[in-house]
């Protein structure tokens, strides 16, 4: 990404990260544990942390990154925030993995709707990726 130590930012997966055990005890046995093994290791991190905050602080610069736990969890607010440049980029890869954040949009498919903003946005970071190979 360019950052030589990024500010990582760990979402939780319960409701207020489970608010100790009454949401599920998920984020304390088992989010909670990486984070620290994480941390043992060098790497700025942070959490969990409650996903209903996290990403605002994250798009108000508290963070760099943000790893959600799963796919609507990520994909709601960067949709909201940047619908038509955002990126998907999948980490620990054998190889770089980068396209639309959108949807296949087959109900627009062949209709001339299709925005293309969004795909130039992925070939540009497709290439800002190679280029960082080299």
């Amino acid at each position: 990404m360019g950052i030589e130590t990024p500010r990582i930012a760990v979402a939780g997966i319960n409701p207020h990260c489970g608010e100790s055990g009454l949401f599920g005890d998920e984020d304390d046995i088992q989010i909670a544990p990486g984070v620290a093994m994480a941390k043992a290791e060098g790497i700025n991190v942070e959490g969990p942390i409650p996903a209903d905050t996290v990403y605002h602080r994250a798009n108000t610069g508290s963070f760099d990154l943000v790893i959600a736990q799963y796919h609507d969890q990520g994909h709601i607010p960067i949709k909201l925030i940047a619908f038509d440049t955002a990126v998907n980029v999948s980490l620990g890869l054998p190889i770089d993995r980068c396209s639309v954040d959108h949807g296949t949009a087959f109900d627009i498919a062949g209709t001339g709707k299709a925005n293309h903003v969004n795909m130039l946005a992925a070939l540009d970071y497709a290439g800002k990726l190679v280029a960082g190979h080299r």
